[in-house]
């Protein structure tokens, strides 16, 4: 199995969260951000790892985007460990 970037799965997972409006509020509501903030808040370290987290959180919604994209979930695990910091072999 060939695993992706952990930084373009959260990107993908982001863009995926733009076409899903509820989903998005969802996700703006449990980070504090705002639409004018989150452009801001995706150049600080740890971000990325927020949103994986965001969708690790809730298996229902982890399930959604993997089938939406293509995408294992043991992908989005391991890219989720990675930008966490919790190590682990991605590659």
């Amino acid at each position: 199995m060939i695993q992706q970037d952990p930084q373009e799965i959260a990107i993908s997972v982001l863009a995926w969260l733009a076409d899903e409006p509820d989903l998005l509020g969802r996700f703006l509501d449990l980070s504090g951000l705002t639409t004018d903030t989150m452009r801001q808040a995706a150049r600080e370290p740890g971000f990325m790892a927020g949103v994986l987290h965001f969708l690790m959180a809730h298996e229902p919604t982890l399930m959604q985007y993997c089938a939406a994209s293509g995408t294992r979930p043991e992908s989005v695990a391991l890219a989720h460990r990675a930008l966490a910091g919790g190590g682990g072999d991605i590659g």
